[in-house]
């Protein structure tokens, strides 16, 4: 009938809109929330990327790290590791490796720890590659500070990351101890020895030791 409103249409302001148009508004309403919400989104602030600048890093730095779109959780994280003297360049690549598993970095402390007691980068880059972060950092820091290598280290590492038996950090710095050299310490790690028999051979040297060391000295302190 004339003057009648359609009944696909519901007047608004005056105006005529379809009636499928807004009874699809609230679900793109919802699509845009969701969308804004979603992890992949682009962010709506930039990422404040001052605290590197403050820990000496470069811009030219900075601006390959803002193409890795790095948050602000992440901008902290490296400005720990570049406060240890990590170079730039090897902060950029631990972010790269992050980004090769679809995570962000978050290892800064971990970084930072292993750099304290002179592991080299090139190690850390290697342990980052491993995914070789966490818990065992600190065992590693006891490991450095034992006298061992960053070749023990990674040889260590590998095993671990392949889900194979390793002496512990404990039970290397105890082999260490008895003078037992790098290239043997290495051969038993490679062997697949575990955590057991590396102690049963650290606490042998060690009684082999006290045995040559009371031969050559049977009646105790000389008389002078």
């Amino acid at each position: 009938m004339e003057g009648m409103a359609s009944p696909f249409f519901v007047r608004t302001n005056g105006s005529a809109a379809p009636a499928s148009s807004r009874a699809a508004l609230p679900v793109l309403v919802l699509v845009a929330v969701l969308a804004l919400a979603a992890p992949g989104c682009k962010k709506l602030h930039p990422t404040d990327t001052q605290p590197l600048d403050q820990a000496g890093m470069w811009f030219r730095s900075i601006e390959e790290l803002r193409g890795l779109q790095i948050t602000d959780a992440e901008v902290a994280e490296l400005a720990k590791a570049r406060q240890a003297g990590i170079s730039d360049s090897t902060c950029v690549q631990l972010v790269r490796i992050a980004r090769g598993r679809g995570q962000w970095f978050g290892s800064g402390d971990a970084v930072a720890a292993l750099r304290r007691v002179e592991v080299s980068e090139p190690t850390i880059l290697e342990l980052a590659r491993m995914n070789q972060f966490g818990l065992w950092v600190g065992e590693a820091q006891a490991m450095r500070l034992a006298g061992l290598s960053d070749k023990v280290l990674l040889a260590v590492a590998r095993r671990r990351a392949a889900g194979q038996p390793a002496p512990s950090g404990a039970s290397l710095a105890q082999l260490k101890n008895t003078e037992m050299s790098e290239v043997d310490i290495l051969s038993l790690i490679d062997s697949g020895a575990t955590d057991e028999q590396a102690r049963q051979v650290a606490a042998s040297r060690a009684r082999a030791a006290s045995a040559a060391h009371f031969v050559r000295q049977p009646h105790g302190r000389r008389r002078r």
